[in-house]
C-alpha cells in the first residue's frame, strides 16, 4: 500500500532507501518469483508477509476459506503461496477468511473454515511456514467472515495447529472494538500473535494521523518484549504528491 506512486517493482528500492529492512504486500502473483527474489537480494530486503490467493479479487471475493464448496481451489491456491514463500524465503501467509454469503449464518460456514485452516497449517508446517489470519473490519470490507480478536483466538485454539497465528492490525482492532492497548496486553503473551499491521485510524493514512496514539501503542509492544514485525498497511496521504510516500515517513525516523 506504500509507494502507490511507483510501479510495484520499483518500490524496493524506494522501501530500502526509506530505511526499510523488510516488507510485505498483498499479493506477488502478477509477478515471477525470482524477480521479487532478485530485487529482495539487491536491496537487503526480507519479504515477511504477502496475502494467499483470495479468489476472484476483481470480482470482489476476499478470500476462500469459509467458503464450501471451494476446497479445490483453495487448496491450489494454498500450493501456489507456498511456492512464492519458499522462493521468497518467507516464513508467514495470510490466508483471508472470505466474505459470509448473504442468507447463511456464520455457524453454518465455521465447521468449512476450522478445516481449511488445519489442512493449510500442516501443509505450511512442512516448510516452516506460518498460517496468519486476520480480524477485518466490515466498514471496509463489509460481510468478511472474521471481525473480532477473540474470534480469531478462538480459531487459533480450535484448530489447535502451533503455526497458526494471528495477524493483528491495529488498525481494524480500533474500528471494530478498540481498548486496542488492553488487547495488546491480553493477546501477545499468548504467544498466538504473528503479525502486527498500523494505519492511522478513520482514514488509514500516516499512523501519525487520526485517533491512535502510536508512540504510546509502540512502547506497549516494547514493555511486552513483542519481537514480530509491525507492518505499515496504510494508504500515504502524501502518496502521490510532490517527495510521494517518502514525505509522509517523519513519524517513522524515531524508530530507525
Amino acid at each position: 500500500m506504500l509507494y502507490p506512486e511507483l510501479d510495484f517493482l520499483d518500490r524496493f528500492a524506494a522501501a530500502a532507501q526509506d530505511g526499510f529492512k523488510a516488507v510485505e504486500y498483498l499479493f506477488p502473483y502478477a509477478y515471477e518469483s525470482r524477480e521479487i527474489a532478485a530485487r529482495l537480494k539487491a536491496h537487503g530486503l526480507q519479504q515477511v508477509l504477502f496475502n494467499a490467493p483470495p479468489g476472484d479479487w476483481e470480482g470482489g471475493e476476499r478470500g476462500l476459506a469459509c467458503l464450501p464448496g471451494r476446497e479445490a481451489e483453495f487448496r491450489a491456491g494454498i500450493g501456489q503461496a507456498l511456492d512464492y514463500a519458499a522462493a521468497l524465503d518467507c516464513p508467514r501467509i495470510h490466508v483471508m477468511a472470505g466474505l459470509q454469503p448473504s442468507g447463511t449464518e456464520r455457524e453454518t460456514l465455521y465447521p468449512s473454515y476450522l478445516k481449511q485452516l488445519r489442512w493449510a497449517a500442516l501443509e505450511a508446517a512442512r516448510q516452516g511456514v506460518d498460517v496468519l489470519i486476520e480480524p477485518i473490519n466490515t466498514r471496509d470490507i463489509p460481510g468478511f467472515f472474521l471481525n473480532r480478536q477473540d474470534q480469531a483466538h478462538e480459531v487459533v485454539a480450535a484448530v489447535g495447529a502451533p503455526n497458526l497465528k494471528v495477524q493483528m492490525d491495529l488498525y481494524h482492532c480500533q474500528i471494530v472494538e478498540g481498548d486496542v492497548a488492553m488487547k495488546l496486553r491480553h493477546y501477545l503473551p499468548t504467544g498466538n500473535v504473528g503479525h502486527i499491521q498500523i494505519a492511522g485510524v478513520p482514514q488509514r493514512n500516516e499512523p501519525d494521523l487520526g485517533e491512535l496514539n502510536y508512540p504510546y501503542l509502540f512502547s506497549v509492544l516494547d514493555e511486552l518484549g513483542y519481537a514480530g514485525w509491525v507492518g505499515c498497511e496504510y494508504r500515504p496521504r502524501t502518496g502521490m504528491q510532490a517527495g510521494g510516500t517518502s514525505a509522509g515517513l517523519g513519524w517513522l525516523k524515531p524508530y530507525l
